[in-house]
């Protein structure tokens, strides 16, 4: 077999295939063999029918159309790797030559994958924002830490935000009770939106004893008529930041020593969040470079592998998409639009990555794609061998190479990308390195107030 290819319009190609005569006939015997074994003639047990008889009675022809519709696949596929091409469509095949009889020769126009430009990717900049935590944050921290040893205490007072009430409430629909929507003693933070709307408005300012009623149309099981009235007024007395107040909610003697640890958790945090902001930035500005619009076909490809990865993740939650839309409020078109814009995307940035790699002259080698079916088959708790003689059959290993070599890329362009804070000023890389390896053992409030940041 001899493949050549011929550059066409529009990220096409023309790849022109000849098979020589040879090689037809044994396909040809192939063939014969597996009519032979599928052949159902009375007076013969299955797979025992004469050659002869089997040729006489389909004909030359009919032989021929299945010899073609059993190797054409196989011959353009060898012909697609002979040449390297990055087929992203199926091929439209004419047949040329011998169709009837003798070599066959066939072209084939295919879609590529396209090679976009990205000029001026030395010169990218990222804005992450800054990981050192502010006096604020720590603040915010420390606040909460406070709301967990608070104490309650009533007050004669109107309520206001943050305080709890407690509350009867009793709702009615056509003047009948509503069920689910009646509750005595019912303890309520004002402000945190928890019951219908309107409630809280009506809360902020009322005293114990007032009652007050409003139409809710937002009632869970449909619009219905609330009766409120309120019974207590209590606030949150917080006790002060001080040394005492450290030694009782964590493991520190001191205010001092517990600012100090939680600034430091907030800044591990904060360092992991502004990593994953330069990650996804550099990558939104090296897309930003490529003017060219990807294929629908690649688009329409990834938009249907995103709609199945979120249908797969629905289900693992006992959910349907169906479900999710009518939950959500969403129209299917609307949702579907937004898959496509967001598969666009993805597109362009794994276009872009590519171009990446052929201007920077990535490589990936054999020992780093050992590494990656070692990973997989752990993963999938089967052999390497396995994995790799999988990968082979299914023509993926050369994409497991690519996306290797796409990481390689992505990690290439967030070491040379240029970083800013929000303010524009221009960021030390390593600020973006965690100053520890771990937390040190401490207190479980200040580790759930870290981990809140």
């Amino acid at each position: 077999m001899r493949a050549s290819a011929e550059p066409l319009e529009g990220n096409q190609v023309k790849l022109s295939v000849a098979v020589d005569e040879e090689e037809i006939r044994r396909a040809e015997d192939d063939t014969l063999r597996r009519l032979t074994r599928e052949a159902r003639i009375p007076g013969f047990r299955p797979g025992k029918v004469p050659r002869r008889l089997l040729v006489a009675r389909l004909g030359p022809k009919v032989i021929r159309e299945e010899t073609l519709r059993d190797v054409l696949p196989r011959f353009y596929a060898d012909a697609v790797e002979e040449t390297e091409l990055d087929v992203i469509a199926a091929p439209e095949i004419d047949i040329t030559a011998g169709e009837d009889e003798g070599a066959v020769a066939f072209d084939a126009v295919v879609q590529v994958r396209p090679r976009v430009s990205i000029v001026g990717y030395e010169g990218l900049s990222a804005t992450v924002p800054s990981p050192v935590p502010t006096t604020e944050e720590v603040d915010a921290q420390v606040d909460r830490l406070r709301l967990q040893f608070a104490e309650l205490t009533e007050v004669d007072r109107a309520a206001r935000a943050g305080d709890l009430v407690t509350l009867d409430v009793h709702g009615t629909r056509g003047g009948a009770p509503a069920e689910g929507l009646s509750a005595d003693d019912l303890v309520y933070e004002v402000g945190t939106g928890g019951i219908v709307d309107g409630v809280d408005d009506r809360l902020d300012g009322a005293s114990a004893g007032d009652e007050f009623e409003l139409d809710a149309d937002d009632a869970p099981g449909g619009p219905a008529h609330l009766h409120v009235a309120v019974k207590q007024v209590r606030e949150k007395l917080l006790p002060d930041a001080d040394d005492a107040f450290a030694s009782d909610a964590s493991e520190f003697e001191t205010i001092a020593e517990l600012r100090e640890d939680l600034e430091t958790r907030i800044g591990e945090v904060k360092r992991l969040q502004s990593q994953l902001a330069l990650r996804e930035q550099s990558v939104e500005a090296l897309v930003e470079l490529v003017a060219e619009e990807p294929p629908d076909v690649l688009v329409a490809g990834e938009t249907e592998r995103l709609l199945t990865d979120f249908a797969h993740r629905l289900s693992h939650q006992g959910a349907t998409l169906e479900q999710y839309l009518a939950g959500t409020g969403q129209a299917p078109d609307a949702f579907l639009a937004e898959l496509s814009e967001q598969a666009k995307k993805q597109v362009k940035a794994d276009l872009a990555l590519r171009a990446l790699v052929e201007a920077e002259s990535i490589e990936v080698d054999e020992s780093e794609v050992d590494e990656e079916i070692v990973r997989i088959a752990e993963q999938e708790k089967l052999t390497p061998a396995r994995v790799r003689s999988a990968l082979e059959q299914d023509g993926r290993l050369a994409g497991l190479r690519s996306q290797l070599a796409q990481a390689k890329a992505l990690a290439w362009l967030v070491e040379h990308v240029g970083i800013v804070d929000e303010e524009g000023t221009p960021m030390d890389r390593s600020e973006l390195l965690l100053e520890r390896a771990g937390s040190q053992d401490g207190g479980a409030e200040a580790a759930d107030a870290a981990g809140e940041a």
